[in-house]
């Protein structure tokens, strides 16, 4: 057992306080017996990406959220890829009918999945490695496709393969038969680190249903949101 810190304790109770101070009563009336989430949205579990605040979601029941290492919308079954369950419950069981991948700037598990790619370890425990070892192929895909600057500095080349695994990620879910038809689907990378513009915490959209053309994204946005499209690779 971990050794117990009061220090963090308390600052989760606190935090917990500010919540229930800071919500009406009738917070959570409208979702008691259910919920109908408009978006479910596969991020990674990294803890500088808020997945419902950077939306701008304050109502519960409007965006579900499972994350795990890499934003990685498969599983392994069997040794066969399936889709995340977190990702497919609210499709199937709730009346989602949209899919947001998001990945993000400096991504640990891209950049451990890109060591392991040119030759590095896997970083360690079993646990964290199943996630890492999952990404490896799509980063040895994108450094042999004429996407990826490989002779640019490290950053940016993980940057670049953050932005390719998330297309990987929106087409595996559009070619899978559990996703059903009429499910829109698409790609994000949420910057704070101001690599796609000078806004921190801006997702970009990357990925419109499987078109990567930004100029063709930027046609088919609503109007007054061509600047949130952008992209790394094209």
């Amino acid at each position: 057992m971990g050794a117990f810190d009061g220090d963090v304790l308390a600052g989760l109770l606190e935090g917990n306080d500010r919540h229930v101070e800071t919500i009406p009563d009738d917070h959570f009336s409208a979702v008691q017996d259910g919920q109908a989430p408009d978006v479910v949205t596969i991020c990674c579990s990294d803890s500088r990406v808020p997945q419902v605040r950077m939306w701008g979601a304050e109502e519960p029941g409007t965006v579900f959220t499972p994350s795990n290492i890499g934003n990685q919308a498969w599983d392994e079954h069997d040794g066969e890829r399936i889709v995340d369950g977190g990702l497919l419950y609210p499709v199937h069981h709730a009346g989602t009918d949209a899919i947001a991948v998001v990945g993000h700037t400096g991504c640990g598990a891209v950049t451990a999945a890109y060591g392991v790619a040119i030759g590095g370890d896997l970083p360690g425990p079993e646990g964290v490695d199943k996630y890492v070892e999952l990404l490896v192929p799509v980063v040895e895909e994108a450094l042999e496709s004429d996407l990826i600057d490989t002779d640019a500095d490290e950053e940016t080349v993980i940057n670049q393969l953050v932005e390719y695994n998330v297309h990987e990620q929106v087409e595996f879910l559009r070619n899978s038969a559990d996703v059903p038809e009429g499910t829109a689907v698409y790609g994000f990378v949420y910057d704070f680190q101001g690599v796609y513009g000078d806004e921190h915490g801006r997702t970009y959209l990357v990925d419109l249903e499987g078109e990567t053309d930004p100029e063709a994204i930027a046609d088919r946005v609503p109007e007054g949101y061509e600047g949130a499209v952008k992209s790394l690779l094209y």
